[in-house]
């Protein structure tokens, strides 16, 4: 693995290679070979080569880290513009029912801010804002528990019927019997 188990580095470990990347720019500008940077600073070759690449291109600021790939956050304004939209409810961004999914609320951060999270990134930025799931406290009026009773009773054996029996399969191409 690249990095420790937790997948990338922390602050203080870019920090650390952000100071090794300066050290190589300093070399460059001496002269130093990349063969030279990478004993001295106990890197790759290669990595010489790109941050000297990075360093030609952009000068010194090619070479800066660049901050945390983590997650895209959004602003405390943007929170406060998602929690007023969300308010509104889900007909007033154009769904047919009043039912917020977490690939509802995804879409509409998207189409809001322009950033892409994930259905599981939602429902955590979603926790740390105090929102949790919720489950309607009454059944619907329309609900009629006799059609539930004859579906449950007359459909459902049906569906759960129609799976094959388990038995010795074949890898043939034509069935057995078929020849």
């Amino acid at each position: 693995m690249r990095y420790a188990q937790g997948g990338g580095l922390t602050d203080a470990g870019r920090a650390a290679r952000e100071r090794l990347r300066l050290q190589a720019v300093a070399r460059f500008e001496g002269g130093d070979s990349n063969s030279g940077i990478a004993a001295v600073l106990r890197v790759s070759e290669r990595s010489v080569e790109r941050w000297r690449r990075a360093w030609r291109e952009q000068g010194e600021s090619g070479v800066l880290s660049k901050g945390s790939p983590g997650r895209p956050r959004l602003s405390k304004v943007q929170i406060a513009r998602l929690e007023r939209e969300l308010e509104r409810g889900p007909l007033a961004h154009g769904w047919v029912d009043q039912r917020w999914t977490l690939a509802r609320i995804k879409t509409l951060i998207g189409r809001l801010f322009h950033v892409s999270y994930t259905v599981e990134g939602t429902w955590q930025l979603l926790k740390r804002h105090g929102w949790s799931w919720q489950q309607p406290a009454r059944r619907a009026i329309e609900r009629d528990d006799d059609a539930v009773e004859v579906w449950k009773k007359e459909t459902w054996p049906r569906v759960k019927a129609s799976r094959r029996s388990a038995g010795p399969g074949s890898s043939s191409r034509t069935r057995l019997g078929s020849r």
